[in-house]
Parts: structure tokens; sequence; C-alpha cells
């Protein structure tokens, strides 16, 4: 019995020695074989293609995102402009048999205040230029008026137009008659 196993484990040894034989040679047939330069060149070229169309899809994603969010961003100011118009259009319409001033005047302030309001939580700021010592960064001079006081000159005199900051970005500047 000893001489039967001792001839098992032989064979069994044998066995191994054959697979390992195998899968050397297996193993040196998946070296990779030199490729020709028509090949290296074929391969180079599809990578560079693929790699092109990659980018060129990631741009045109990048496109329209950037245009969806800036429709978005619109259409977030401008539903909530909507209620003033909605005031806007009940005033136009209540306004017709008012023969009271003071009643369109209060009318009307309140939807100014309102709509200010918006644009104020958007972040929009009304630039104080009146007094103010002209700045070309923040002002557009339309005109010089001679001042008598010395102490006018170059000081804002009138606001023809108000600017307006959007957070700390002007966004447009004031329109300003400035003393000479």
């Amino acid at each position: 019995m000893a001489e039967e196993n001792e001839k098992n484990e032989n064979e069994t040894i044998h066995e191994k020695e054959g697979v390992d034989e195998v899968n050397a040679q297996n193993v040196a047939d998946e070296t990779p074989k030199e490729l020709s330069p028509e090949d290296k060149y074929a391969e180079l070229n599809d990578r560079f293609l693929r790699l092109f169309a990659e980018f060129d899809n990631y741009r045109k994603r990048s496109n329209k995102e950037r245009v969806d969010l800036i429709s978005t961003a619109n259409a977030g100011i401008l539903k909530e402009l909507l209620p003033v118009v909605d005031d806007f259009e009940r005033a136009i319409t209540n306004n017709h048999d008012v023969t009271d001033a003071e009643t369109i005047k209060e009318g009307f302030q309140i939807i100014y205040n309102k709509f200010k309001s918006i644009l104020e939580s958007k972040g929009l700021k009304a630039m104080e230029s009146k007094g103010q010592a002209f700045d070309s960064e923040l002002h557009e001079a339309i005109a010089n008026v001679p001042v008598e006081n010395k102490k006018e000159k170059g000081i804002v005199i009138d606001d023809v137009e108000k600017g307006y900051y959007l957070g700390e970005k002007v966004i447009r500047y004031a329109k300003v008659v400035v003393g000479q």
C-alpha cells in the first residue's frame, strides 16, 4: 500500500510539472509581439481620435450646462417679478375710475417698493453719487457745470441716471453732472 501511495504522489508531481510547462508556454505566447509601424500608427491615431471626440463631447456638454444655468437663473428672477407685473395690471385697471390722485400715487409707491425690494434681494444696490467726488471708475460725466464754490469742483452736482452695483461689481455707471 505504501508503494501505491508513493506511485500516486509521483504521478501527481509529474502532472503538476506538466501543467506548469503548459502554463509557462501560454504565458510566453501572451507576451506582446513587436507591432509594425503601420499598426502603431493606427493604434495611436485611434487613441487620438477617441480622445479628441471625448474632449469635443465635454466641451459641448459644458457649453450646454452653462446656457442652461443662465436660462434657469433668468427664470428665477422673472418668476419673482411676475407679482409686480400683476400689481401694475391691477393698478391700471383700478385707476380708470379713481379721481383721487393721492390714491394713485400711493398705489404706485407700493408697487415701486415691492419691485425695489425684489431687486435688492438679488444683490442690486443703487450707487450714491450726488455730493461725492467724481470717480471715472464709477461715474460717466455727461456735463461739466461751472461752480462758484471751490469746494464743489470735481464733485458730482447731479445724477442724471443712477448707477448700480450687483454685489460689488458695477453693472451700470452713473451718468452725472460734475462741478468745474
